[in-house]
C-alpha cells in the first residue's frame, strides 16, 4: 500500500479545507477514487499526480516523490513458454529489480490464476506462446487489473506495430538485458513503486 502518498494527499487535502468530494469534482474523479488514494489502496496515474499537483497548489516532485515510496515490496512477472529464455530473463529481472518480487511462468494460465491472486505491477509476456498468444495474456492481465502495465518479450521486430494497440506499454527484444530492461522502464507511463531503476 503507498502509505506515504496517501498521508500526503489526505494532509494537503485537508489544510486547504477540501472534502473527498470537492476535491474529486476538481479533478473530474469520483470521490471514492479520492478515498482509494487517501487509503492507500490505489495511486494515480502520472498524468493525474499533474493534475492533482495543479489543483492542490504543490509542486510535482512533492507527489511523485510520495507515490515512489511504498511500503510494499512490488512483484515483476515474467511469461515465457521457452524455459531456458524464461530462467534467463528472469535472472536479469532480478538483477534489474533487486528491490522487487520476481515472479516467473512457463504456463499462460498460472501466470493469469497468480495475477488474479496477487497484485502484479509489471509483466513480461513473450507474445507467441505455442497456441497462446501474449496479446490475449495481456488483455487478461489488463482486465485482471488495469494498474499492470505489460512490456512485450519477441524475437521478432515486425511484432511491435501489433502491440501498440493491445494496451501494453512497449516491448523488448529477446535476449534480456538489465540495461534494455531498464530503459523500457523507464519509458513506463507510471513509476513501477519501490524498484530500483
Amino acid at each position: 500500500m503507498a502509505i506515504e502518498f496517501a498521508k500526503t494527499i489526505k494532509n494537503l487535502r485537508t489544510s486547504q479545507g477540501l472534502s473527498q468530494l470537492e476535491l474529486a469534482d476538481k479533478l473530474f474523479v469520483t470521490r471514492s477514487t479520492v478515498a482509494r488514494w487517501e487509503t492507500g489502496t490505489r495511486v494515480p496515474d502520472a498524468t493525474m499526480i499533474i493534475k492533482i499537483a495543479e489543483v492542490l497548489g504543490v509542486d510535482v516532485e512533492t507527489l511523485i516523490s510520495a507515490a515512489a515510496k511504498t511500503d510494499t515490496t512490488p512483484t515483476v512477472l515474467i511469461l515465457d513458454d521457452e524455459q531456458i529464455i524464461l530462467q534467463g530473463g528472469a535472472a536479469v529481472l532480478k538483477q534489474a529489480f533487486p528491490d522487487a518480487n520476481v515472479v516467473d511462468f512457463c504456463i499462460p494460465s498460472e501466470a493469469l490464476k497468480y495475477a488474479q491472486e496477487n497484485p502484479v505491477d509489471l509483466a513480461f509476456v513473450d507474445i507467441k506462446m505455442g497456441h497462446v498468444s501474449g496479446f490475449d495474456v495481456c488483455q487478461k492481465l489488463l482486465e485482471i487489473s488495469s494498474r499492470t502495465q505489460v512490456l512485450y518479450l519477441t524475437a521478432y521486430r515486425e511484432y511491435s506495430f501489433d502491440a501498440w494497440s493491445t494496451g501494453a506499454s512497449g516491448f523488448l527484444l529477446k535476449p534480456l538485458s538489465v540495461d534494455a530492461v531498464k530503459e523500457a522502464v523507464s519509458r513506463l507511463p507510471r513509476p513501477i513503486m519501490g524498484v530500483t531503476q
